[in-house]
């Protein structure tokens, strides 16, 4: 799944559009049911953000589209005319550039819901994020609630997982278990590796997709395990990351 760092990379990308007046296009028939195009194209392209999982393009006239990618959505900017197989989402034309989404389930033409303080603001909200984490149930373990866009907008299930690896504290630990100081370390750890991956570091991966493999750091067997009610596989190591239920097999 695409994680907040690649909505940041595209967003980057799609600076080239801005300031621009757009053609905009739907090939692909159930984007075009959406009558997205219709409404803006023609229109200034003001700004583009990434805003956790979320990509917001600001038109003229106070129109906001998001674009929410889930498993398969990629954003590709081209230049202008470029000639390609298949039916994309949306094309966004401009000058010299267009911008095309391909697999893109989630295409609103509206104001996204109540999001968490983004993870890759400059400087980021540790302490808003903090407040919200202990908002939410205590009991629940704070590997499923690292990845509640309500609560921090932005991680997902790599990054939860090497965070949490990088502070040794394990996924299926209560989040009343969890010291303040440990979950801003956490945060922080997210917040360095992924703001890394915007600038397009490749950083060694610890324990994400590793199970049955041994910990970089102390040997141990590192283990997966669906978790939360979304069933996201959790990546972690026994023998560093302790405490919490930990599932038996």
């Amino acid at each position: 799944m695409p994680e907040g760092d690649s909505l940041h990379r595209a967003a980057r990308a799609l600076q080239v559009l801005a300031g621009q007046v757009v053609e905009v296009e739907t090939p692909h028939p159930r984007a075009a049911t959406k009558r997205i195009a219709e409404r803006l194209d023609g229109l200034r392209l003001e700004s583009v953000e990434a805003v956790g999982k979320n990509l917001l393009l600001h038109f003229e006239g106070g129109r906001v589209l998001r674009s929410h990618l889930r498993m398969s959505g990629r954003w590709r900017v081209e230049p202008r005319g470029t000639a390609r197989r298949g039916l994309p989402w949306l094309v966004l034309r401009g000058d010299v550039h267009e911008a095309v989404l391909w697999n893109g389930p989630i295409l609103e033409l509206r104001t996204p819901e109540r999001l968490g303080p983004d993870i890759l603001a400059e400087p980021p909200a540790y302490e808003e994020m903090l407040e919200r984490l202990r908002s939410v149930l205590p009991t629940r373990e704070v590997g499923d609630a690292l990845l509640d866009q309500r609560v921090v907008a932005g991680i997902g299930n790599v990054w939860k997982a090497e965070s949490l690896w990088e502070e040794r504290v394990s996924p299926w630990r209560p989040l009343v278990e969890v010291a303040d100081e440990e979950l801003l370390a956490v945060l922080a750890a997210a917040h360095r590796l992924m703001a890394a991956s915007v600038e397009g570091a490749r950083s060694l991966r610890h324990v994400y997709r590793r199970a049955g493999r041994p910990c970089r750091r102390c040997g141990g067997t590192i283990r997966s395990y669906p978790q939360g009610e979304a069933a996201r596989i959790a990546y972690w190591c026994p023998g560093c990351q302790r405490g919490g239920r930990e599932p038996k097999s």
